[in-house]
């Protein structure tokens, strides 16, 4: 029973510093001048319509919640950071946009078997921590016949590149973490949806960012609103000459990437149905 609780504690502790590090910076300066074009882009790859029952998991502000409201569906935006949820309930207010908005752990969702027509995540569930656990309770709530619908960084693409890059300066994982841009790849997102679902669809597509026009203006920018990299700062605050070989690395890798004013992120749009 004691290792029953302590692993408990752990979770709970992990949960908490999650919750803590999604709340830091502006992350919904992010959504809205970054990745906008995704949620939208998820919503019509899951065809959502009117009276559609809508789970987004890991919504965040709303990226994807509100376009599905706005498409007609019934939807309930959940996520681990209450911070979030509330930019997001301002924002859908001022869309127009009805929906219902929830904290919810991904790993352990407060829905009952089947609640939902169509269970998606928009770069979302891909950062809960044991992705096994997170797959199984997305499959659960979504009814037999019901679509699930994920976007995900690919571990090749910017982002999963910004994540492997940062890895060295943040503290180690907990045992049984997996990395986020695992999501990013087909054969991983197969394998943990297994035999429950069919008529898998799977699509590598790219987001254009043109936001920066110098490399530094994307580390900055980065440092300051985008959660994992301020907690990974903040890991490096008494090591000032490793903070800034972050610094010189962030850059470089923006550098290479930045094209005429716009840096290509690739992601993975994958879509299933729930077997009956």
């Amino acid at each position: 029973m004691t290792g029953t609780a302590d692993a408990r504690e752990a979770d709970r502790a992990l949960k908490a510093k999650h919750r803590t590090m999604w709340a830091l910076g502006d992350y919904p300066a992010v959504a809205t001048r970054l990745v906008s074009a995704l949620g939208p882009a998820l919503v019509e790859a899951c065809a959502i319509g009117s009276g559609d029952r809508v789970l987004d998991i890991g919504a965040g502000s709303g990226n994807a919640s509100i376009p599905a409201a706005l498409a007609g569906g019934d939807v309930v935006a959940s996520d681990l950071t209450p911070e979030l949820l509330a930019v997001g309930r301002a924002e859908a207010e001022a869309r127009g946009a009805v929906l219902r908005w929830q904290e919810a752990d991904a790993e352990a969702l407060p829905f009952e078997d089947g609640s939902f027509d169509t269970v998606m995540s928009c770069v979302g569930v891909m950062f809960a921590p044991h992705h096994q656990a997170a797959a199984d309770e997305l499959v659960r709530v979504c009814r037999p016949g019901g679509t699930i619908g994920l976007l995900s960084w690919t571990p090749e693409g910017f982002i999963g590149q910004m994540f492997a890059l940062m890895k060295p300066y943040a503290p180690p994982p907990p045992p049984g973490a997996q990395p986020p841009p695992l999501w990013g790849r087909e054969e991983h997102v197969r394998a943990l949806l297994g035999d429950r679902v069919t008529g898998v669809e799977a699509h590598r597509r790219k987001l254009r960012v043109d936001a920066f026009g110098e490399p530094e203006e994307f580390r900055e920018f980065f440092k300051t609103a985008y959660g994992p990299t301020i907690a990974v700062y903040r890991n490096l605050a008494d090591d000032p000459e490793r903070a800034a070989a972050l610094d010189a690395a962030l850059a470089d890798l923006a550098g290479g990437a930045l094209r005429d004013g716009v840096i290509e992120w690739e992601y993975l749009l994958l879509t299933a149905r729930r077997s009956g």
